[in-house]
């Protein structure tokens, strides 16, 4: 079965950084779309940051010129460099990923675990 595994999360005064990594594991053919989601108290989940398989970036307006979305097929990774935090970046931050596990198969949709990303001054 296939796993996504967030780490680098944690606590961080405002003006801070903080990279978020996310490991995929498991029987895995091939991983497409892979991006960062963010839920915070009272409110939906939403798009931080996405990249294809070609390398395109989409971002947030909120988090534009700040967050650096990257991902390393050799490893099977997404990565997530936020600078310059603010209060308003506090969430829980999900990994997702579209992830084929074979040749012959479509992609299915997985959802990391999340980690708490706290922004203080």
């Amino acid at each position: 079965q296939v796993q996504l595994v967030e780490s680098g999360g944690g606590l961080v005064q405002t003006g801070g950084s903080l990279r978020l990594s996310c490991a995929a594991s498991g029987s895995i053919y091939s991983i497409s779309n892979m991006g960062w989601y963010r839920q915070a108290p009272g409110k939906q989940r939403e798009l931080v940051a996405r990249i294809t398989t070609g390398g395109s970036t989409n971002y947030a307006d909120s988090v534009k010129g700040r967050f650096t979305i990257s991902r390393d097929d050799a490893k099977n990774t997404v990565n997530l460099q936020m600078n310059s935090l603010k209060h308003e970046d506090t969430a829980v931050y999900y990994c997702n990923a579209d992830i084929r596990l074979s040749i012959w198969g479509t992609p299915n949709n997985y959802w990391g675990q999340g980690t708490q990303v706290t922004v203080s001054s």
